[in-house]
């Protein structure tokens, strides 16, 4: 028995880590192919927005869907969805193409992360220590991936995205040796009132709004802020020490020990709103702005692990699909809009005060939690 875990352990490691590899990698390619390929800047943004869309929709369904078919295999088909998308765009950069690629990926990133993450939690021990390995092995991904795209697109754009396919294909392999959990059974007395809004519920789902502004931000106007007033290696320093510190974040909560998840959950909300809020002001300070994203970030990896673990311990093991995949919606609403309110805000004032308004959004959950309790 011990032996069986520690290989269902290592397969969910290995696929996170291939999986995570291969969507670094595409997201460093694919902007750059369709430029290649003479599509201009709107257009890039049209259909990036088109895989958060995807994503989003994938994440709302996922729930039912796991009451019909088992976890890990959706896990595998969401790799190898992955694998699709990256190589549709190497066969033809037609706008069918780079289309079908973006809806792939989406559908890739909602139906891997909510699996793999329900399935994590269904094994022995506590969900937070479950939750907190899969964002180490997702965060060393993010990590490396984005060096090696580099290293690769120096040689070539196809060989990058033929990796990443490959590496894809690899983790559906490691997927398909899983434990084989059976889907998750019917819910027949279901508490009253919407899954999101129960007590312990509703944290996790605050969590991730907090956590889906931040990475909104980080992949839009934090390196655009930080650009205006720095070189670029130093924009590629200071946004590694944030995902290295995010990193850190979540391997720290495989160590946590007590009760105070709750305290956690408010003091790392607080952090990441208030270093966020505080980056566009002191962008000009390299040294300071990279402490920010260093606290932001490790206060995100907290929340990744400490929000979704609450919300789990809240429900019966028969909702834990459900609540997972609503706390992933969560972020995904969040990661797709904050960058959307920031722009809408530019219209009134400059980048830095709009930054300042969206930390302070992103620390407004304590205080619903506050309210509620």
């Amino acid at each position: 028995m011990m032996l069986r875990g520690r290989r269902d352990e290592l397969a969910t490691t290995a696929s996170t880590v291939a999986f995570s590899l291969a969507l670094s990698l595409s997201a460093v390619a694919l902007p750059l192919l369709a430029v290649a390929a003479g599509y201009d800047l709107v257009a890039i943004g049209m259909l990036t927005a088109l895989s958060a869309v995807s994503q989003l929709a994938t994440r709302m369904v996922i729930g039912r869907l796991m009451r019909r078919y088992p976890d890990w295999v959706l896990v595998v088909l969401a790799a190898l969805c992955l694998a699709v998308s990256a190589a549709v765009v190497v066969i033809s950069t037609e706008v069918v193409a780079f289309t079908v690629c973006q809806l792939a990926q989406g559908v890739a990133r909602g139906a891997f992360w909510t699996g793999s993450q329900t399935h994590a939690i269904r094994g022995k021990g506590t969900a937070r220590v479950a939750l907190a390995r899969m964002n180490v092995a997702s965060g060393w991904g993010q990590l490396v991936g984005p060096i090696t795209a580099g290293l690769l697109i120096e040689r070539s754009l196809v060989a990058a995205l033929l990796v990443a396919a490959a590496l894809a294909v690899g983790a559906a392999g490691a997927a398909s040796l899983i434990d084989r959990y059976p889907p998750f059974a019917a819910v027949a007395d279901r508490s009253a009132g919407r899954l999101w809004s129960r007590p312990g519920v509703d944290t996790g789902c605050w969590s991730g709004i907090t956590t889906g502004a931040w990475r909104g931000l980080l992949g839009s106007y934090v390196p655009v802020v930080l650009a205006g007033v720095n070189s670029a290696a130093t924009v590629g320093v200071l946004i590694s020490v944030a995902n290295g510190a995010a990193l850190a974040g979540a391997a720290w909560m495989t160590r946590l020990r007590g009760p105070g998840m709750h305290r956690t959950y408010v003091a790392a909300t607080v952090l990441c709103g208030a270093a966020t809020g505080l980056i566009a002001v002191m962008a000009e300070h390299a040294a300071i702005a990279g402490l920010l994203l260093a606290i932001s970030g490790f206060a995100v990896g907290v929340l990744q692990v400490v929000g979704p673990a609450m919300a789990v311990d809240a429900v019966g093991p028969d909702e834990r699909g459900d609540v997972i995949a609503a706390t992933g919606t969560f972020r995904a609403v969040a990661l797709l809009g904050t960058p959307a309110i920031v722009a809408g805000l530019l219209g009134l004032v400059a980048l830095a005060p709009a930054m300042s308004a969206v930390g302070v959004l992103m620390a407004a959950p304590v205080l619903a939690d506050r309210i509620r309790r």
